[in-house]
Formats: C-alpha cells, sequence, structure tokens
C-alpha cells in the first residue's frame, strides 16, 4: 500500500511558497489517492496539474499501480483545516453540533489555535413592550471538537 506520509510530504513540499495548502489525502485499499487543497484565492488547473506531476514523480507507478485524483475543496466540503476556517471568516456557514443541533450564521472569529469559532447566529428574542418577537445577532462560542462538521453555506436568495 502506498505511504499516505509520502503523499502529503511531496504535496506540502510542492505547495511551499504559494498561497496553496493541503487540506486531505486520502490513500484507499484499492490504492486510489485523493489529495485536496485550498487556497485563500481559490485553486486552478495549472496547480493541480502541477501537484498530479510532482505526486507522480515521487510515487512509481512500476512499483505500484494507483489511481491520483488532486482537486479543491469542494464548496460543500465540511472545513477540515484552520487556514480554510479563517478564509471563510465572514462569511455564512452551517455548523451541525454532536448533540445534534443545526445552527446557521456568519463564522466571526477562529481561535489562534483553530480549536475554538465563534459564529454569530440569529436569535428570535421577545423584547419587552413588543408584540412580536425580534432577531437579534447572538455569537457563539464553540470548539470545534464538539462539531460534527462546519460548512460554507450555500445561499441563493
Amino acid at each position: 500500500m502506498i505511504d499516505k506520509q509520502i503523499i502529503e510530504q511531496t504535496v506540502n513540499a510542492a505547495l511551499e511558497g504559494t498561497d496553496c495548502f493541503l487540506v486531505d489525502v486520502t490513500v484507499t485499499p484499492a490504492n486510489t489517492i485523493t489529495v485536496e487543497i485550498d487556497s485563500m484565492e481559490g485553486v486552478d488547473i495549472d496547480t493541480c496539474a502541477m501537484l498530479t506531476r510532482k505526486i507522480e514523480a515521487a510515487v512509481d507507478r512500476d512499483v505500484e499501480d494507483y489511481e491520483l485524483e488532486v482537486g479543491s475543496a469542494g464548496l460543500t466540503s465540511p472545513l477540515r483545516v484552520y487556514r480554510q476556517y479563517l478564509k471563510n471568516i465572514g462569511n455564512e456557514v452551517e455548523v451541525l453540533t454532536r448533540a445534534g443541533k443545526k445552527l446557521q450564521g456568519v463564522l466571526s472569529e477562529v481561535s489562534a489555535d483553530g480549536s475554538e469559532i465563534t459564529v454569530v447566529v440569529k436569535e428570535k428574542v421577545k423584547e419587552p413592550g413588543k408584540k412580536r418577537p425580534v432577531l437579534v445577532d447572538t455569537p457563539m462560542v464553540m470548539q470545534v471538537a464538539d462539531t460534527k462538521y462546519v460548512k460554507y453555506l450555500i445561499n441563493f436568495k
């Protein structure tokens, strides 16, 4: 089986000095390698092609045959690494907590170590003297470890 660490080292070395970063590498028992990258500005096809060439140079197909897929982390994929959280500050996100509660709000802050996030959600609050509840922005601080996923919210409004 192909060593995942060799792929990660090859990708990190190839991306050094660029604004791109590694999100995830998976290697299945059937030798299917999937590499996901991201950047603050978006990922272009030239970067994916360059990474493909670097990986193919590092892992010899004559020794072990494999299938390789290099691409950007999709819009619907959960955020996995610290730099993805930084990239999405100010964007709407959907959070599913370990308790099963689903929240939608704006990612406003990420702790320096990436363990804690702040999401501003709209809550209905009954204010005195008002007939109807009013929507109020409420910051919710949560541990990333307490979430099942945090992902970019695609809104078609």
